[in-house]
């Protein structure tokens, strides 16, 4: 590929000989496309250094891992979160985020949903409400 660039730079200027039209020189569309390639290579660079220095870590996650997410509505979203040896169940909602409910982690869901579903739902709705007056 570099060759096939090499070579088509190179006969820029005997194909800029051959038409004696004004305007731009061969030799500025070979500063040109070296300045083209200098740029990009600066780029990948930059990111290759990027990811070496981070250790190939995305930045910004910090010991936090998204493991599962559910759309309640066009902005609203219970989100189950690592964080470190504990999982949250989170609901965020425009302008705001709860916490909902803590887990160890690994712990499979029917067992956590099992001691909430030994009680009747108003039981579990009267404790949910009077949780929610008390934040």
């Amino acid at each position: 590929m570099f060759r096939t660039l090499f070579l088509f730079f190179a006969s820029m200027p005997a194909l800029a000989a051959e038409s004696p039209s004004p305007g731009v020189s061969a030799g500025t569309y070979v500063q040109t496309g070296f300045a083209l390639l200098l740029i990009v290579a600066a780029l990948f660079g930059t990111v290759w250094l990027a990811k070496k220095l981070s250790g190939h870590r995305v930045f910004g996650q910090g010991g936090m891992k998204i493991i599962g997410s559910i759309a309640l509505g066009p902005r609203e979203r219970i989100m189950l979160i690592e964080i470190g040896d504990d999982w949250l169940v989170v609901g965020v909602i425009p302008g705001q985020i709860r916490t909902l409910h803590q887990l160890p982690k690994g712990t499979p869901m029917q067992e956590a949903l099992r001691t909430d579903q030994d009680k009747p739902f108003s039981q579990w709705l009267k404790s949910v409400s009077e949780r929610g007056r008390h934040e």
